[in-house]
């Protein structure tokens, strides 16, 4: 039975999360579910990406504007929908949308999912109040105000009244379940890899220039100041003094500038200005080459209550690529590299990630040896190939349940 999905997103199309453009674009209609999306204006062309039908209003040079025109498209699509040719609608991260979609779907008799991959809400509440601490602001209040309004119509309107609620890890799920979410209405949907691209391709491992006989550790993702960056920095400093000439090089950016600036800066003030470089965002064909040629990869998640239900994918990719892998006591790094035992778990303490730094570098060979292992666990466990299959199972069960 094809089953076809009605999907709200608040990414720009095309997207380039995996989550979205690979799992429903890619390795869902292998499994008969088709995806209709609606995602928010970009300044690029819409395209098909996979998806049986893409849409998105004309793209605007204000802010305001982009909003206000996706709103409306996604009520044209909502009131558009009809029960024979749409088995479900969907809305990611998107509280007001997802009631909005919620009211109409029940109009219709359509089953409504709601997908969490992000504590929306309670990333703004942490964020007005930790900028409110710095500056009362009327925005910050504002701010700090829709947070909370959104985060009581998650958890008391929104949520329990969704059929089905899909969250980003098993952790998220527990969370949830303390919620007053039924654990028969939940699933867990972690990131993956896609391993037909990343596990099929030749890499050739690429040295920074200046750093072709230094010891090498590799970052890749977002340098946000959310995610505590400057802790890498501090275990640096420590293997620095049992591997002297050890050196970081940081695969990304951020969306604030200031924040890269800052990270520099505490590296500049810790003597590391020589051994620190940033490269800024890179397409994959250039940051993959440029990891695999570290000696080791580093994936430091923050602790506290947003990041702990997370489901990071810079670990999976370390250990899709065979890279020598450090990760911190994150809940979902924690299943991953239990599970393969092809990577390096630490507490979060700077000294602890320190020791398993030093522990690589004093024995590349061995490392890379140990590492060999971790494709075959991710192609087994958290591919996108793998979890599409689980995904589609369980679209396929909901959908009989509502038929029956």
């Amino acid at each position: 039975m094809s089953l076809k999905i009605l999907q709200l997103v608040p990414e720009s199309l095309p997207t380039f999360r995996p989550d979205v453009a690979v799992l429903f674009g890619k390795y869902l209609p292998r499994h008969g579910v088709a995806c209709d999306i609606v995602g928010m204006p970009s300044p690029q062309a819409p395209q098909a990406q996979g998806f049986r039908s893409v849409r998105t209003p004309r793209f605007h040079a204000s802010r305001l504007r982009r909003e206000l025109a996706f709103q409306l498209g996604c009520l044209r699509a909502l009131c558009g929908a009809r029960r024979a040719d749409c088995d479900a609608v969907q809305v990611r991260d998107m509280v007001p949308t997802g009631l909005l979609a919620l009211l109409i779907a029940r109009l219709k008799g359509i089953p409504f999912y709601y997908w969490v991959s992000y504590l929306i809400s309670e990333g703004r509440i942490e964020r007005a109040r930790a900028g409110l601490a710095q500056r009362a602001t009327l925005r910050g209040r504002l701010v700090l105000c829709k947070g909370l309004v959104e985060q009581w119509l998650l958890y008391r309107v929104l949520l329990p009244r969704a059929d089905h609620v899909f969250v980003q890890s098993e952790a998220m799920l527990q969370m949830m379940r303390g919620k007053g979410v039924a654990a028969g209405r939940l699933s867990a949907v972690p990131m993956g890899v896609d391993m037909e691209v990343l596990g099929q391709q030749a890499i050739e491992p690429v040295r920074p220039d200046g750093w072709h006989g230094v010891p090498l550790l590799a970052y890749l993702g977002t340098l946000d100041q959310s995610r505590q960056l400057e802790r890498l920095l501090d275990a640096l400093q420590i293997v620095r003094r049992d591997v002297p000439g050890a050196c970081l090089l940081l695969i990304g950016a951020s969306d604030t500038p200031s924040d890269v600036d800052e990270l520099l800066d505490h590296a500049r003030r810790a003597g590391l200005a020589d051994c620190v470089r940033v490269t800024g965002w890179l397409p994959s064909s250039q940051a993959w080459p440029l990891l695999a040629g570290a000696d080791a990869a580093l994936s430091y998640i923050p602790r506290g209550a947003l990041y702990d239900v997370s489901s990071p994918t810079k670990l999976l990719e370390y250990l899709a690529l065979r890279m020598p892998a450090v990760g911190n006591d994150s809940p979902d790094q924690v299943q991953v590299l239990s599970g393969s035992d092809c990577g390096w778990l630490t507490s979060s303490d700077p000294a602890a990630m320190a020791g398993a730094m030093v522990d690589i570098l004093r024995d590349v060979p061995a490392a890379r040896a140990r590492a060999q292992g971790g494709a075959a666990y991710i192609d087994a466990q958290r591919s996108y190939r793998v979890l599409a299959g689980e995904l589609a199972a369980c679209y396929h069960r909901l959908a009989g349940t509502v038929a029956s």
